[in-house]
């Protein structure tokens, strides 16, 4: 598109009403049950915290509990090709769930809301695309008409004008984006408009 003004994502929704996806809650994982392919992020209060990670079950040796944590791309080989891929052993205290939490926009952009405890990982509150910055390769969230969330997603564009003129985004299953950086093999892609499309 050249030389004209930029589309309105929102005309033709004038009752555009649908809720944000839901926020992601860390929840320390000894307060949750079955952890097999869980989304999990792992580290110390007051020092840091390391995210896209998967989880396997729990493994008790001796009085310790411990969680086999591998990163979020050798998980889905190891499910993909049904390989065994090498897991470290993170103590249970140190791993927390990626839960989600309560639907809600976020109203104060100041450097206050930024500001989080040391003490647990910080909630993630999805960001509308439009407001996102890049986005290529962040993990996205599509908001069905129904107000249904479709998750697991990266996208794998910026956002465009599509050829009738919507301003969208295309987007991939994690599995397929994964793969397209293990095989070579790109993925299969949907182009979704921007006013039901959220970064995480």
């Amino acid at each position: 598109m050249t030389g004209g003004a930029v589309p309105d994502p929102f005309a033709g929704h004038p009752d555009w009403a649908l809720d944000p996806p839901r926020s992601i809650v860390p929840t320390p994982a000894n307060m949750s049950g079955q952890l097999r392919g869980r989304r999990v992020i792992i580290g110390l209060p007051g020092h840091g915290w390391r995210a896209d990670l998967r989880a396997d079950e729990k493994v008790v040796q001796g009085s310790r509990t411990y969680v086999p944590v591998m990163v979020e791309s050798e998980w889905y080989r190891a499910e993909a090709e049904q390989t065994e891929v090498f897991a470290p052993l993170v103590p249970i205290e140190r791993v927390w769930v990626e839960e989600f939490g309560m639907a809600g926009f976020s109203t104060d952009q100041g450097i206050t809301s930024r500001l989080v405890s040391l003490d647990e990982p910080p909630r993630k509150v999805p960001t509308a695309a439009l407001d996102a910055g890049t986005i290529t390769g962040r993990r996205v969230v599509e908001l069905l008409e129904d107000g249904d969330e479709r998750r697991d997603l990266r996208a794998v564009t910026e956002l465009h004008t599509n050829d009738v003129g919507d301003i969208c985004a295309r987007v991939a299953g994690e599995l397929d984006w994964y793969r397209w950086a293990w095989s070579g093999k790109a993925p299969k892609t949907l182009e979704v408009p921007v006013h039901l499309l959220w970064a995480e």
